[in-house]
């Protein structure tokens, strides 16, 4: 029992230090100065909610917001608002976690339909969740840029903007990836 929990741990460390290498490297394209980028970075945390399902994932994703702060690369006006943009919005990423069990099945079942099914819905959960995140604090403390703008306008185009090409690209990728090698989803349970 004690092997497992270490793997838990040595994964969520190795895959959220992943994230973050994902995050800073010059792989994503950065659109915004005050940040958002279409990027592979939720890639790991979203392996690691499929693998161990919503405890490793929101962990992880935690973990991930936390580095962003630590290493200086948020993007931080107020308390509150770095708190929903970077604990918040990136740990919800690990809700994707909730479909695991469905996922480990489908691919011992060899269901490659099912377990593809499964991981979409998964990474749209997580996205989806990370957006509303982003969407608030943009609502609540970003105002719009754009004079004559309704606030919640500019914060949907704002945050859509990087949101949604992120999540088809992680989809993609996370398809991709488990498609080729379904067993890296089964974790040593």
């Amino acid at each position: 029992m004690k092997s497992k929990r270490t793997l838990f741990l040595i994964e969520v460390a190795i895959f959220t230090a992943l994230a973050l290498l994902l995050d800073i490297l010059p792989l994503s394209f950065k659109i915004w100065a005050q940040g958002g980028s279409i990027s592979f970075a939720m890639i790991p945390i979203f392996i690691i909610a499929f693998r161990w399902g919503i405890k490793g994932g929101l962990l992880a994703g935690f973990l991930w917001g936390v580095l962003q702060v630590a290493t200086g690369t948020a993007y931080i006006l107020h308390p509150l608002q770095g708190f929903i943009d970077y604990a918040i919005a990136f740990t919800v990423l690990g809700f994707a976690g909730i479909f695991a069990k469905q996922i480990q099945q489908a691919v011992k079942e060899k269901s490659t339909k099912v377990y593809l099914t499964y991981i979409a819905l998964g990474v749209l959960l997580g996205s989806v969740l990370r957006f509303i995140a982003h969407y608030f604090a943009g609502i609540v403390f970003f105002g719009s840029a754009i004079e004559g703008q309704p606030v919640w306008l500019y914060s949907l185009v704002y945050n859509g903007s990087y949101m949604l090409p992120s999540f088809i690209l992680c989809t993609v990728l996370v398809f991709f990836l488990f498609h080729k090698q379904p067993k890296t989803l089964l974790n040593a349970s």
